[in-house]
Parts: C-alpha cells; sequence; structure tokens
C-alpha cells in the first residue's frame, strides 16, 4: 500500500491521485446518463450500483499516487502494470469480485504516470493525453488484445482499437471528442457543471467504437448508440431546454436493451482528470 509522505513532492502526489479520484466520482454522479449506473439507478448493470462503483474508486484512489511517483521515477511500462493490477486487486476487494473500475485504472493511471515524469510541467490538456502515447504508445500497442474480456472479445470480432489502442494513441478520442464538447457544454450551461458533463458523454458516444456497447448489443446496438447521440447533439445537446427529458428518454432506452456505453464513460473520466490537471491549480508542488 502506499505510503503517506510529507515531502511537497509526495504531497503533490496524493494530490494528483484525488484529481483522479474525483473524475471517477463526477462521472458517476452525472445524470442522466445512458445506460449507466449513477446515484439514480444501476441502468443496464445487474451487478453493481453506485455504493460499488463509490467503494472501487475509493480502493483504487491510493494507487494513482503510486503511479505517479512511478512516472516521476521514469519507471518502465512493466512496473505500471503491476501497480495497476494492485489496484484491480483492491478494486475486486472493495467490490467483492465486481468489475467496477478496469478500464479506468488502465487509462487514469497512465496520465497519472505521465503527469509524474512531467513533473511541474505546464501542459494543455491535449499535451497531456499526447504524452501517454509519445511515452509508452508504441509498447502499449504490441500488447496482444485480451481474448478473454469482454471488450477484448468485442475489439477482436469487430475490428475496432479499444481502451488499449485509445491510450496508444494518445487519446485522439478525448482530444478531438471530449474536450472540445467539454468545454462547448460549459458555454451553453455555464452554471450548471453536470449539464457540461453529459454533453462530453454524448460526444463521446456519437462516434467511439464503445467495445461494452458491441458486447451487449453487437454492431447494430453501437449503432443504435451513435445515432441517437448524435441526435441528441444535433438537436442542440444541452443547449436545449428539454434536455434532461430526452436524455432520459434515451437512458430508458438503453436500459430496455440492457445497452452500457462504459467505454465513452471511461474517456469522459479521462477527459476529467486531463482538464482538472490542466487547471492554473493542479496540485503540483511550488518551487
Amino acid at each position: 500500500m502506499p505510503n503517506a509522505a510529507s515531502s511537497p513532492h509526495d504531497r503533490a502526489d496524493l494530490r494528483i491521485a484525488a484529481l483522479a479520484h474525483h473524475a471517477l466520482i463526477d462521472e458517476l454522479e452525472t445524470w442522466p446518463k445512458p445506460g449507466l449506473v449513477s446515484p439514480v439507478d444501476s441502468g443496464s448493470h445487474r451487478d453493481m450500483d453506485a455504493r460499488t462503483l463509490t467503494r472501487s474508486a475509493g480502493a483504487i484512489a491510493p494507487f494513482f499516487a503510486d503511479l505517479v511517483r512511478a512516472g516521476a521515477a521514469r519507471a518502465p511500462l512493466p512496473e505500471l502494470r503491476r501497480i495497476g493490477l494492485l489496484a484491480e486487486a483492491a478494486m475486486l476487494t472493495a467490490t467483492g469480485g465486481v468489475n467496477a473500475h478496469r478500464g479506468a485504472i488502465f487509462s487514469l493511471g497512465l496520465i497519472a504516470a505521465a503527469a509524474g515524469r512531467a513533473g511541474d510541467a505546464a501542459m494543455s490538456a491535449e499535451d497531456r493525453a499526447e504524452h501517454v502515447g509519445a511515452l509508452w504508445g508504441a509498447e502499449i500497442a504490441r500488447v496482444p488484445v485480451s481474448p478473454v474480456s469482454h471488450g477484448g472479445k468485442a475489439a477482436r470480432r469487430y475490428g475496432v482499437g479499444g481502451a488499449a489502442a485509445e491510450a496508444a494513441a494518445g487519446f485522439p478520442a478525448v482530444r478531438a471528442l471530449g474536450l472540445p464538447a467539454l468545454r462547448r457544454g460549459r458555454r451553453l450551461a455555464p452554471d450548471d457543471a453536470q449539464a457540461a458533463r453529459v454533453e462530453c458523454l454524448f460526444a463521446l458516444m456519437a462516434d467511439l467504437d464503445d467495445t461494452n456497447v458491441l458486447h451487449r448489443g453487437g454492431a447494430e446496438g453501437l449503432r443504435f448508440a451513435q445515432r441517437s447521440a448524435r441526435d441528441f447533439l444535433d438537436a442542440g445537446g444541452v443547449g436545449a431546454g428539454d434536455w434532461r427529458d430526452r436524455a432520459l428518454a434515451l437512458h430508458r432506452a438503453f436500459v430496455a436493451d440492457r445497452l452500457s456505453p462504459g467505454g465513452s464513460a471511461d474517456l469522459l473520466a479521462v477527459t476529467l482528470f486531463l482538464d482538472s490537471l490542466a487547471a492554473p491549480d493542479p496540485g503540483f508542488p511550488k518551487g
């Protein structure tokens, strides 16, 4: 387990880990979001609820600090993977065996390690995303897609990239879709942070080949999810007066078909984490 330390750099590591945890909680508390777990209901999931995800996020948060420190020490990718596996074990213990955040551990963990590697260098959210690909993209791309995980099976069957390919390329969907949509949502609803997160989620859903949706609904389910999200955005997104009613209707439709855009939800958390790291005071040490 990570040890609390008193040096400025270690305190910064803990603050960066707190930003990752905050991104996971903000993703969880976003509502309405089609088919996904929230404090309102469990969406299309029968094995988890908001309490499950809250316990999971709390259990894995300390390991993000470990990953920041490992990145600062220029640890190789196998060492980062070792820490990630410890985080997964803590997650499974906290949730009674439910995979609540495996994708988030992978993606946010790499970003945390890259933040440690960058130190207090000023970087935009987009630059931080690309930094992951520059550091480890080639090595990540050489790892075969999992033949046993739901996402891996879907990626193999449908010829899509999945989470590993997204990270290896420096999170192109986050740079091209997630971050612009989060900023657009803030302009459309300047007093509603939750609305901005919904806009971000729908922008990701509209274009992402979400392996979670493919696993549950196949190609037809993915086409429905993407078309529904695109229609929501084309109608004004969160700038439309009835956006909550329309998003809630889509949530019910996704639940009826047992669809869950978990890949898009993970990238929403990634977007929020990158955005917070690029804020004027992201928690890095001064001086």
